[in-house]
């Protein structure tokens, strides 16, 4: 059977993607129409799903700043927005329940606390899905949202572990043998080389976290996390996040489909899981308002927000619980799961045309955001700099040094990862933190004063998102822009880059040009 979720998944996702959506949320429905067909969920969808939330979570880790967690606006925005969120569900489950209306009926405290606490979760896969797609995952809101879903991860996990009845004592103390694993761990990934034994030591090494965490009496998918949040500082952890980028997609298709098989959903089961979803907007808002009060900026308060506008699959595991313990209606456990999928399809819809409506409302936003900003949120200057090179990946940083070279002080560094600017910084050369899809980074700019910008971002989508804001500035210098494959390339042209690159033939032809040298030796 597993010709058939294969190819129905390609179908749907296939589909959806046609009319602008993102693929997860064709297999969330492929999902739901195998189940309605009558198809047996294959017990190999659950543990594909499983791998792929680990490796998701390994991920997240290895790109994870402890001292982000501790931050005010991280966790004081958590923290409130999840009492805001339990108060008002609460407070709606008894108003719904008044009217008479089915599952609200006669609803007890505890079950409607339950409910609230399960919507106050945000999905990480869903989040982290919809951020590496739009290639925001190093921007400020990117990081802003993960840290966010970090926490609430650490609270869900404290629930689920307290409702278990497990030992924190042994768990505790399973924990301080963790620093003693790093260096087998160190020397594991630096043995590993950069070919296919890369990813699979990556896979190896969140099982073997999850395994650990298991036995300690506390979640899989915790321990996942631990391990790629140990490795964090190794030299090749970035080489390994993007090694398992494909592989972890792949593995959560198996999740998607999953939740389709839950149950088959009643009409009245539908309409609760319905009003459920229509609260979505309001979850963002309150998100939204409680950054502004910690002085984020409009635009990351708002992006943040909407990465954050979605229930999580811990709500199900909270669901579930509750349907053990007795606490809830087990009809709650199959309406939570409708609720999450409207909830993703919900979030996919959104996020595509995010910056389509922050450029919509951005007036109105900006009115309520707060003075002073963050320090962190603190406009940076280019100074006397005429050539900006946006993206200081390793294609930037080539690009960089060899402009620097010529044009000396004239030439400034712009990516929205802080550690590449203070690694720049670092070594005498200017750069700025900057997000060069944001049109308040161009509008604060004189951009007439520029003479050359230079795109070095790996996804062409958003080069066209900042050459489209640099243009509405009334920029008349020149641009450039790499791109991986010459149907981006020629989409760059025609988005109104002056010359446009194919990574891989350039860089070939760089090559050649440099070796045939030799033959005169």
């Amino acid at each position: 059977m597993t010709y058939l979720w294969v190819s129905i998944a390609f179908i749907f996702g296939f589909l959806v993607r046609q009319i602008g959506l993102p693929p997860l949320v064709g297999y969330l429905v492929a999902g739901f129409a195998l189940n309605a067909a009558g198809v047996a969920p294959d017990p190999s969808l659950q543990l594909l799903g499983d791998l792929g939330i680990g490796l998701l979570l390994f991920s997240i880790g290895l790109k994870l700043d402890l001292k982000r967690l501790a931050r005010l606006e991280v966790f004081g925005t958590t923290f409130s927005h999840m009492a805001t969120i339990v108060l008002l569900t609460t407070l709606n489950c008894f108003l719904l329940g008044s009217f008479g209306m089915v599952y609200f009926a006669g609803i007890d405290l505890a079950a409607a606390l339950l409910i609230g606490f399960a919507v106050s979760f945000s999905s990480t896969i869903i989040a982290v899905k919809v951020l590496e797609e739009n290639g925001e995952m190093s921007t400020r809101h990117g990081k802003l949202a993960i840290a966010i879903l970090v926490v609430q991860d650490i609270a869900a996990v404290a629930f689920v572990t307290i409702a278990s009845g497990a030992e924190f004592s042994w768990a505790l103390s399973g924990l301080l043998l963790l620093p003693l694993l790093l260096p087998l761990l160190s020397f594991v990934l630096s043995r590993s080389g950069h070919g296919e034994l890369l990813p699979l030591a990556g896979i190896c090494l969140a099982l073997l976290g999850g395994q650990f965490f298991e036995w300690m009496g506390l979640k899989a998918h915790l321990g996942a996390l631990v391990f790629g949040l140990l490795l964090s500082k190794h030299s090749k952890a970035a080489e390994l996040s993007k090694s398992m980028l494909n592989l972890k997609h792949l593995f959560l298709i198996g999740f998607f489909l999953s939740i389709g098989f839950v149950a088959l959903p009643t009409l009245p089961m539908t309409f609760a899981a319905l009003i459920m979803a229509i609260a979505l907007p309001f979850k963002a808002m309150f998100f939204h308002l409680w950054f502004v009060l910690f002085r984020l900026r409009a635009r990351t308060a708002f992006l943040a927000s909407l990465s954050l506008a979605n229930y999580s699959e811990f709500g199900l595991i909270v669901a579930a619980i509750s349907v053990k313990e007795g606490l809830m209606d087990a009809d709650w456990l199959v309406i939570m799961a409708l609720a999450v999928s409207f909830s993703f399809v919900f979030s996919g819809a959104l996020n595509a045309r995010s910056d389509m409506l922050y450029e919509r409302w951005s007036t109105l936003l900006r009115r309520y955001q707060r003075q002073p900003p963050l320090p962190l949120d603190e406009p940076d200057s280019v100074g006397n700099a005429t050539v900006l090179v946006v993206g200081l990946g390793r294609v930037g940083n080539g690009a960089y040094e060899t402009l620097y070279r010529d044009f000396g002080s004239a030439v400034c560094g712009v990516d929205v990862d802080r550690s590449r600017v203070d690694k720049l910084r670092n070594s005498g050369r200017a750069a700025i933190v900057g997000d060069a899809e944001d049109p308040e980074f161009w509008a604060r700019m004189d951009v007439n004063s520029l003479h050359l910008v230079m795109f070095c971002m790996p996804n062409f989508k958003d080069t066209l998102h900042a050459v489209n804001r640099l243009a509405k500035q009334g920029y008349k210098g020149s641009t450039a822009a790499i791109a991986r494959f010459e149907d981006e390339r020629q989409a760059l042209i025609d988005g109104g880059v002056d010359q446009a690159y194919n990574l891989y033939a350039e860089a070939g032809a760089g090559f050649a040009e440099q070796s045939v040298g030799l033959l005169a030796k």
